[in-house]
């Protein structure tokens, strides 16, 4: 078992140096260069540049948002170890967007289906802008803020496999799952020529790409990984409430980055993705905390941080296309159908630990249907008209894009889990889990007391 792991680490390093020769001593490098140098340059606006990176610092911030999110859900015995899911994320994913990442996401097209290496390595991907990605702001700035969302991604998932997922298995899995999962749907939807994209489906800010991507892998994590010991009979309280709310805090803090930066420019389509954001999730932290407030008898602390949560996954998709009273329908709705989703889940009788499936997967979906209700080429001309402004195939392009994140994300997760669990294993031992992750994978304890 750590034998292979170890093998995997040499490939992924000896891949890693191969990459970096090729980006600095490529023959492609210096061609690239010299086409980019022959074409007339695009200006790099300063004002805009400026914002995109103060979002990208945004965007960052919500990983360490989330591992306080998550980390306070769970037992004082596993906080240290789903903190950990977060952190490594931010330099696993950074390795990988680098070398490959970018290229395969946004690289020029093959087949609409995938980016070529053209720009492995970051070669050719300097300082000027690149008209497909920003014609204001230098090529690097897109990148590294496309970085942010591509690090957060897997760590979402991390939360339906907390309590009891071996982390030499989630390193591995987290790798080739951004891969196999999270590249190819980001170009389908985002990269010039996807076939999404071209195909019309609306995705201003990742409800596609990151949310039902992560929401639904998260289901085959769970399906496929099982019930932590104890489920539904042992009690498994959050630990710490007060870390969950500062996480939830500082997701919708930084969510601002997020959905505001996907303009990228500082202008008025900023504006209204910063304006509806923060309507919808004002209103679904409410639209959540009432209706748990009617269906159970009391409203939570833990219920309004999710509600939070649910109503920024829900407007995220719709951010860049919709107005201020479609943005607070989208977070009444978006509020209470994930606590709903949320409260069938024993139902089902599935382990999400952290209602991964329930807020991103649901919330997810829920948002990129609703943008097909009400996009409005008024809001965002480079969009297209919802329902509700009279093009009815928009929530059918929408439709069809959904199903085919779903199926795409479900199918390959679930394949690539069956496989880590035959050559690596899934799980930890029972005693290990009983002990509590913390000790049992990483020799530390999150609390001295």
């Amino acid at each position: 078992m750590n034998r292979t792991l170890v093998i995997l680490v040499l490939v992924f390093l000896a891949l890693s140096a191969g990459a970096g020769f090729a980006a600095e001593s490529g023959p492609q490098a210096g061609a690239v260069e010299a086409a980019a140098a022959s074409a007339a340059p695009l200006k790099v606006d300063t004002g805009d540049t400026g914002w995109l990176l103060a979002c990208s610092a945004l965007v960052l911030l919500m990983t360490p948002g989330l591992a306080l999110f998550y980390g306070g859900m769970v037992r004082r015995k596993n906080v240290l170890g789903t903190v950990m899911h977060s952190f490594v994320a931010m330099g696993i994913i950074t390795v990988q967007w680098v070398l490959f990442g970018y290229s395969l996401s946004f690289g020029p097209d093959v087949w609409h289906f995938i980016g070529n290496l053209d720009w492995i390595g970051l070669r050719g991907v300097g300082l000027e802008p690149n008209g497909d990605y920003g014609a204001t702001v230098p090529h690097q700035a897109f990148m590294i803020f496309q970085m942010m969302f591509a690090i957060i991604t897997p760590a979402l998932i991390s939360g339906a496999i907390a309590e009891r997922f071996k982390f030499s298995t989630y390193v591995v899995f987290m790798t080739l799952w951004a891969f196999l999962v999270y590249d190819p749907l980001a170009h389908w939807v985002w990269g010039t020529g996807g076939w999404l994209k071209e195909l019309g489906a609306l995705d201003f800010a990742g409800g596609l790409v990151v949310h039902i991507s992560s929401g639904v892998s998260a289901l085959a994590c769970a399906l496929v990984v099982g019930k932590r010991k104890g489920y539904g009979v042992d009690l498994m309280a959050p630990h710490n409430l007060m870390f969950t709310i500062l996480g939830a805090c500082l997701l919708w803090f930084g969510w601002f980055g997020f959905n505001a930066g996907s303009a990228i420019a500082s202008g008025a389509l900023a504006t209204s993705a910063f304006v509806v954001t923060h309507i919808a999730t004002g209103a679904a932290a409410m639209s959540w905390m009432f209706t748990e407030w009617i269906h159970r008898g009391k409203p939570t602390a833990l219920g309004a941080a999710s509600g939070a949560v649910a109503g920024l996954v829900a407007i995220t998709p719709a951010s860049g296309f919709v107005g201020p009273l479609s943005s607070l329908v989208i977070g009444l709705i978006g509020g209470a159908v994930c606590y709903m989703a949320v409260s069938l889940k024993p139902k089902f009788g599935y382990d999400d630990s952290l209602d991964v499936v329930g807020v991103h997967a649901v919330g997810g979906t829920l948002g990129a249907l609703l943008t097909g209700l009400f996009a409005s080429k008024l809001v965002n001309p480079a969009g297209a008209d919802g329902l509700f402004f009279g093009n009815p195939g928009q929530l059918g392009i929408q439709a069809l894009s959904v199903v085919c994140a779903w199926v795409y994300s479900f199918a390959v997760s679930f394949i690539l889990l069956k496989i880590l669990d035959k050559v690596m294993g899934l799980r930890v031992t029972e005693e290990d889990e009983s002990v509590g992750l913390d000790l049992s994978q990483h020799g530390e304890a999150g609390y001295t007391l």
